[in-house]
């Protein structure tokens, strides 16, 4: 295969394979000084911002800078489909903003996450397969009011809103991102393409960039591991039994099933412009440290061309 051609991004990572913010006692031990270092080592841009990183922007941006880094991109949960909420969503994500708004870098970051967790199962202990939530209309309709709604605000700040699906969500499968993008304004509304959630609830990244990819602004390369995503005994299990059960991994790992050659073949056809962020969270304390993954998706990206 021809090596990949995508001149106008940046490699980054995600901190979830050292310190994971939905299941905090996962890499608790793990210092902000250590993730950030070993990022750097392995060879990345950038990374987005974990819960152990500095509230305090001056010192986050000089601990990015002594180590030559980025912010790849800050997160906001919204909860727009639960009734009293739409006030402190915006209050929530006009704070991200102005924190992103100072932050400082090599690459200037303008992109902002964001996923529905309104109704969301995934930091429960239960059954993903059998409790998943599935929006009413007026869910749906409330949803889309209130990305429109932080979307514009986003824009006449220079930022861009990107949506994140995400698996114990309302927006998990290729049909819900579909109908997602189809509620939503594409002026103000964006999508973070995230290979492995899609990957895993039955969709396929590939179709997704070619249904979607003008609203592509912003990329998660995560792997799943196939073997424990169909393991008979994590039939009804929660979303953490299977994160450390290990259903994540990076790009490069042969236990993975996503085809990244295809997405980032598929990337390059549609130009896509923006950040390559690589995630997989993972227990750090598993069989092979943080460092090794990072190394190894870092290495098998550069062996693609990127």
């Amino acid at each position: 295969m021809a090596p990949i051609n995508l001149t106008d991004t940046h490699i980054g990572i995600t901190p979830t394979g050292w310190t994971n913010d939905d299941f905090p006692l996962l890499g608790d031990d793990i210092p902000f000084e250590q993730c950030v270092s070993e990022i750097a080592l392995a060879g990345f841009a950038g990374c987005s911002i974990g819960h152990k990183f500095p509230t305090d922007v001056n010192k986050l941006n000089a601990a990015l800078a002594l180590r030559g880094l980025s912010v790849t991109e800050p997160w906001v949960s919204t909860f727009f489909t639960v009734p009293g909420m739409r006030k402190r969503t915006i209050a929530a994500f006009q704070e991200r903003m102005d924190f992103l708004d100072q932050t400082t870098g090599p690459v200037r970051t303008r992109s902002i996450g964001v996923a529905e967790f309104g109704n969301s199962i995934h930091l429960m202990p239960i059954s993903l397969s059998d409790s998943k939530p599935k929006f009413t209309e007026d869910q749906w309709k409330a949803l889309a009011e209130g990305l429109n709604e932080i979307g514009r605000l986003a824009k006449r700040r220079d930022f861009q809103l990107v949506y994140h699906p995400h698996m114990g969500t309302g927006v998990q499968t290729q049909a819900e991102v579909d109908t997602l993008m189809h509620r939503t304004n594409a002026e103000y509304v964006h999508l973070l393409l995230d290979t492995g959630h899609l990957y895993w609830a039955g969709g396929d990244p590939v179709a997704v960039i070619n249904a979607h990819s003008a609203r592509i602004k912003h990329v998660h390369l995560k792997n799943i591991r196939d073997a424990v995503r169909d393991r008979s005994a994590l039939a009804s299990a929660s979303f953490e039994e299977f994160v450390r059960a290990g259903i994540f991994t990076v790009p490069g790992d042969r236990t993975g099933g996503v085809s990244f050659p295809e997405v980032l073949k598929a990337l390059e056809t549609k130009q896509y412009k923006g950040w390559l962020v690589v995630e997989a969270e993972q227990d750090p304390h598993g069989p092979l440290p943080p460092l090794h993954y990072a190394k190894l998706a870092r290495d098998y990206l550069r062996r693609l061309g990127l």
